[in-house]
């Protein structure tokens, strides 16, 4: 009596002896994407500013430095939820490319990010350095733009 019996399992190619499948970068990027989209919204929460006054060290997280912190935090929720909306099942209409959206919408976290780059708002003054988190969220909307452009490249 064999202890061990045959297992068939299924062949990764497309046909049995052929060459494997070819690398998919969308799906590269469709990985990216809720990772990056996850990284910018809690990129809202860390610290933007930082900076000492009367030897005091104070830090300013994004959420706080006005309505360009908070719609960093709503973009990169909307990535999270073309992302959800895309397991779910629902697609975009045929004449909106879903990476184009992804793009639109890394490009927008981009443009404000870097206004809080070069526009420290007077009120943190102290605060005049910039913190980890700004740098974390400028990386975070340019990783949207760089997944968006590889589920592009995909559908090319």
């Amino acid at each position: 009596m064999p202890i061990l019996y045959t297992v068939q399992t299924n062949d990764p190619s497309p046909v049995a002896g052929g060459p494997p499948a070819p690398l998919r970068l969308w799906a590269l990027g469709e990985r990216l994407t809720p990772l990056a989209g996850l990284i910018l919204m809690l990129s809202s929460f860390m610290g933007w500013y930082v900076g000492s006054g009367d030897g005091l060290t104070i830090s300013v997280v994004g959420w706080h430095t006005g309505t360009v912190g908070k719609l960093v935090f709503f973009v990169g929720l909307a990535v999270l939820a073309l992302v959800a909306l895309r397991q779910a099942g629902i697609e975009l209409p045929a004449s909106v490319p879903e990476s184009l959206v992804v793009i639109a919408l890394g490009a927008v976290a981009t443009i404000l990010v870097l206004i809080r780059i070069i526009s420290i708002p007077d009120e943190f003054l102290p605060a005049d350095g910039r913190g980890i988190g700004i740098w974390i969220s400028l990386l975070a909307a340019l990783a949207v733009i760089v997944a968006g452009l590889l589920e592009a490249a995909e559908e090319l």
